[in-house]
């Protein structure tokens, strides 16, 4: 307790009067609430125990009489009768043991049936003598309160005993059910005490300001310290315009005599401005004010509202300020703000794009007039093409050149300009180093590149020049020269510093831009190195193509591509596709899915086949090739493949995510086929679906890339209308139609890879191809022989009539033993003679070489010797085996 007193005696007197009374009433009103609270508690306690006692008489004595209880004792079995119903008026009365027994103790019911016929554990003397008893135990269940009646008959004899019990907890329930009440009338008395003492401290604290009397006298003194202490001066004026406080800064700064704290303002020798102000009363804020030399800031604030709004009616306050030195450093901050500021805006406004030239033109165009007059950036030729500057000489090309005129005597740009070693150009540019020429005029050496140039810039006005060397990781790629002629003051060492920041931020951008040249220019190298760069001669189409790759600093080197590919047959393959990503990879990535498709087209697959085994073997480089994510993935890229037959004018379209194809029809009809959208390669879970296209003889099928049809200012709707509209009036060749799309739809500076792909188709005639059906006897094959030698001649081979003969003989020979019908022959003129022999069969013919004593196995082999090139295809209703036979023109 003792304790508890020190910490709040210490508590209190930290806090102010007002806090320290507000403790007080608090603490005394949180002290009466406790006690009354306790005495109610223990007054529940006491009547609880009465209660208890009370109950176990009643129910006790109550049971003892109640009808049936006299028969089941003077009965043959007391337990039998008497335990369920004791039981029962045990539950029912609320208590926590009702029992019957003997007048000896013996229990014939109880709660606990395993105690029946054992002894009664408490008081029954008095019981058994005819009085009710009742005592205090401790029980299993806490404090408890048991009371045993006799049970009697007419004439006093005792037949038994009762006994009922019951817990003092349970009897104070009702007590502490009311507990909530009881503590909630507390709380909320404490509340009202509490309110009441904190408006009683509330008026106090206004009173003394929140404020002890120690603190009170304390602050007067530190209110006297700092007065005279600070470096601004103060001055109250009250509602007389009496000056009634001034500190010492206030007396030096306006020089007021020693008695001026008390007289009136006019009657006092001060700064008539001064004085004006302060019997005006006006607010004021950092007004300037010449006072003997000194720059004087000051401010006044009125005390108090007006109650009539016509002035100040409690005073006012002023300060001054003494801001003659203050001026002139925030002359200096201005400037350094000023080159802050221009550092940070030529990181906004120099490096836009990757882009050597325009880079350097944007460091020359932002210096030009916020700090040089003139600015020539000169760079290394390498540096233009990507490459890294030579190690020795100082030619350079003045690439950019800006300046408040333009009829200066310095050398243009796109000059090609060997600069004397000993030029600051040349010093900068060698050695990595800034040169200042703060005055040109004295003719230091720097006019030894061209002197009669030299003394037609000085006489022009240009006084100044700092040369900075653009220098980027390590690599000197050129330098950038700042002239000076409008302003007087030459260039100074905060000039250098300025210019040294201004083009490290440029060299850092140029350089980017010169790895970006260097990587574009490769990128561009290794696609058209991966693109087809003559087509195959071919009969079918009349193919015109344009390829261009995205500019220089916008997308860079896509994967777009395309090719053209003959197949067996007189037929052709038209493949167009987009990798996803630019640069390098992109165009690896490229070249790698159009040697696959290659590949696979060498197997004469069907278009859906074919963009099957694309996708897998995407999905497969994909899981093989990278597991960190180090290397783009070629999952997502996109391919049309198209086979194209003149000699029944079908073409059969599969598309992998790709755009689908256009066509344009001999009437000048343009049409999207609706060839059905398979998934991008890699994706896998569906299949592709292809469709026959019949086209007649003229007709054009467009492919493209989405970089044709997709721009940031149009969507790709618009862009696929407007092919549309120009393909219905364009016309003319494959060429003319390319360069009428490219014109319509191409933007300025394309972001993406463009492919286009116009091929005009042909057809092979009856006079150039010719069929029979082949009955599947051996009969037939000499028929066969004789109809091909016939027709070889008239087509005016017939130097090639009797190998035509052999290979057919085999073919067909080959087809009526080892497959099944239809056999079908066909012949082909085209660039090549070309022999067809199908059958229904879908096993593929294998060569191989005969021993001396096989009978067999000598036909293909002879095929192979005698043709150019032989081979396999499927078809729905079998295969197709092929050979060409070189024509003898």
């Amino acid at each position: 307790m003792a304790g508890l007193l020190g910490r709040l005696r210490s508590t209190m007197s930290t806090r102010t009067v007002a806090s320290q009374v507000f403790v007080l009433q608090v603490t005394v009103a949180l002290l009466l609430v406790a006690a009354a609270v306790a005495a109610l508690l223990v007054q529940a306690r006491s009547g609880g125990e009465r209660e208890a006692r009370n109950r176990s008489v009643a129910v006790a004595e109550t049971y003892a009489t109640a009808p049936g209880v006299r028969e089941a004792l003077r009965g043959p079995d007391p337990s039998a009768a008497l335990q369920g119903r004791t039981e029962a008026a045990r539950k029912s009365s609320d208590v926590d043991f009702l029992a019957v027994m003997s007048p000896d103790g013996t229990l014939y019911a109880h709660p606990d049936p395993q105690k029946i016929d054992s002894k009664y554990p408490g008081t029954i003397g008095p019981a058994a003598g005819g009085r009710t008893v009742t005592e205090n135990f401790a029980g299993v269940l806490g404090p408890s309160i048991r009371s045993v009646a006799p049970v009697t008959d007419a004439d006093g004899q005792v037949l038994g005993l009762v006994a009922a019990g019951l817990t003092v907890e349970r009897a104070g329930a009702v007590a502490q059910d009311q507990l909530p009440v009881l503590l909630g009338a507390a709380a909320f008395a404490l509340a009202v005490a509490t309110s009441g003492a904190a408006l009683i401290s509330r008026r106090l604290r206004h009173q003394t300001h929140g404020l002890g009397p120690a603190e009170m006298t304390r602050m007067y003194e530190h209110r006297d310290a700092v007065l005279h202490a600070v470096r601004e001066g103060v001055l109250i004026v009250d509602e007389d315009r009496r000056l009634v406080l001034v500190n010492d800064e206030a007396r030096r700064l306006l020089a007021l005599p020693p008695d001026a704290q008390g007289r009136l303002v006019a009657d006092i020798a001060m700064d008539p401005e001064i004085a004006r102000l302060l019997e005006s009363g006006r607010p004021a804020s950092d007004e300037v004010h010449v006072i003997e030399h000194q720059l004087v800031a000051v401010n006044q604030r009125a005390m108090g509202p007006p109650p009539d709004g016509s002035g100040p009616c409690c005073g006012t306050v002023a300060t001054l300020r003494d801001t003659t030195e203050l001026r002139a450093l925030s002359g200096r901050a201005d400037t350094v703000q000023g080159r802050l500021r221009l550092v940070y805006d030529s990181g906004m406004q120099i490096g836009t794009t990757l882009d050597v030239v325009r880079t350097s033109q944007e460091l020359a165009d932002f210096a030009v007039p916020r700090f040089a007059d003139f600015v020539t950036v000169d760079l290394s030729d390498p540096v233009l093409s990507g490459d890294e500057p030579a190690d020795t000489g100082t030619d350079m090309r003045r690439i950019a050149f800006n300046g408040v005129r333009t009829d200066t005597p310095l050398y243009p740009s796109g000059r090609l300009i060997h600069f004397v070693s000993t030029t600051p150009q040349a010093v900068a540019y060698a050695r990595g180093k800034t040169i200042l020429e703060a005055d040109l005029a004295a003719f230091s050496g720097w006019q030894e590149q061209e002197p009669a140039r030299a003394h037609r810039l000085v006489e022009y006005g240009i006084h100044s020049m700092i040369s900075v060397p653009l220098r980027a990781r390590g690599v000197t790629m050129g330098v950038a020269t700042f002239w000076r002629s409008e302003k007087p003051e030459p260039f100074d060492d905060d000039d250098v510093s300025l210019a040294e920041e201004l083009v490290a931020r440029a060299a850092v951008n140029i350089d980017n831009a010169r790895r970006y040249t260097r990587e574009h220019s490769m990128a561009v190298a290794l696609q058209r190195s991966l693109l087809p760069r003559v087509l195959p001669e071919q009969t079918a189409l009349d193919v015109a193509y344009h390829y261009l790759p995205a500019q220089a600093g916008l997308g860079g080197v896509g994967g777009d591509w395309f090719d053209v590919i003959p197949l067996p047959g007189a037929r052709v393959a038209l493949v167009v596709g987009d990798v996803v990503g630019h640069g390098l990879h992109a165009a690896a990535t490229m070249g790698r899915l159009r040697t696959a498709v290659h590949n696979f087209a060498s197997l004469d697959l069907p278009p859906e086949e074919l963009l099957w085994h694309m996708d897998e073997l995407v999905s497969r480089i994909d899981q093989d090739e990278d597991t960190d994510g180090s290397v783009t993935a070629l999952t997502g890229a996109t391919c049309l493949y198209a086979i194209y037959d003149p000699t029944s004018r079908v073409c059969t379209v599969a598309r992998a995510g790709h755009l689908e194809p256009v066509i344009v029809h001999p009437d000048g009809e343009v049409e999207f086929p609706g060839v059905p959208a398979g998934p991008p390669l890699g994706l896998g879970g569906l299949p592709f679906e292809s469709t026959e296209l019949h086209l007649s003889e003229g007709s054009s099928l467009v492919l493209y890339t989405d970089g044709l049809v997709e721009d940031r200012h149009r969507d790709i709707d618009e862009g696929l209308e407007l092919l549309r509209r120009t393909l219905a009036r364009a016309g003319g060749t494959p060429e003319e139609t390319c360069r009428a799309v490219l014109d319509a739809l191409l933007p300025e500076r394309p972001r993406d890879d463009v492919a286009l792909v116009v091929a005009r188709t042909r057809v092979l005639d009856g006079n150039r191809s010719v069929a029979w059906d082949v009955p599947a006897e051996p009969a037939a094959v000499a028929r066969v022989r004789a109809e091909a030698a016939r027709v070889v001649e008239e087509w005016g081979l017939a130097e090639d009539a009797f190998t035509t003969e052999l290979i057919l003989s085999e073919l067909v020979t080959n087809a009526i033993r080892h497959a099944g019908g239809p056999i079908g022959v066909r012949l082909i003129r085209d660039r090549s003679l070309i022999c067809e022999v199908s059958d229904g069969s879908s096993t593929a013919p294998h060569l191989r070489r005969a021993t001396a004593t096989d009978e067999g196995g000598r036909g293909l082999f002879l095929v192979s010797q005698l043709a150019e090139r032989w081979g396999t295809r499927y078809t729905g209703s079998g295969k197709v085996i092929w050979t060409e036979q070189p024509l003898p023109w």
